[in-house]
């Protein structure tokens, strides 16, 4: 009789293990596949950028700077390579903060506004960053889940037998958490 609790308690000591331990690779599985979400949209918008690039460029001869700094952070962010995740969003949120600069271009000029390719081009650009802001926010949850198994018990146990590493959460850059300055003139503007 007591080989058969013996047993019995083995059993599910290894029901239980086996059960952590799929439960942190499906926990780490889903934190690659969010990071590689991030790495399509980015691939994407950086498909984008010089069809973009080239409609506006008719327009903006003087903003040569803007352009040339868009085309080199997209050319640095296809040469990191795939396992930098922080770099690669460093690189990518600098290229956001530029293509700001491009999309304030077209208040300048009507026509581009006007012009048809560029209106798609934008619209695509746009939901391209919603999609990198929201894969962003998908990642950092897989991590936080992820990372909530690595630190819990029984799982705990288990990673630390396996060598589970904790994921690094996506941080907003420094730059992009200081607040906006709103002011009005004395004519109410």
């Amino acid at each position: 009789m007591g080989i058969w609790i013996a047993l019995a308690v083995i059993a599910i000591i290894v029901i239980i293990w086996i059960n952590a331990y799929n439960g942190l690779v499906k926990a780490r599985m889903y934190t690659q596949e969010s990071w590689s979400q991030i790495d399509v949209q980015l691939k994407r918008r950086n498909d984008l950028i010089p069809n973009l690039l080239e409609t506006v460029k008719g327009y903006a001869r003087f903003e040569k700077s803007t352009l040339e700094n868009v085309v080199a952070l997209r050319n640095q962010i296809a040469q990191v390579p795939d396992a930098d995740h922080q770099q690669k969003m460093d690189l990518s949120d600098k290229l956001s903060a530029n293509l700001k600069s491009i999309f304030a271009v077209a208040e300048s000029y009507p026509d581009l506004k006007a012009s048809q390719q560029y209106e798609k081009l934008m619209e695509e650009l746009t939901n391209t960053e919603n999609k990198i802001a929201y894969s962003r926010q998908l990642f950092n949850s897989s991590v936080a889940s992820y990372n909530t198994k690595l630190q819990t018990f029984p799982t705990n146990i288990v990673a630390s037998v396996h060598k589970f590493k904790p994921a690094k959460f996506l941080e907003t850059p420094e730059e992009e958490k200081v607040q906006t300055k709103v002011s009005f003139d004395d004519q109410g503007l």
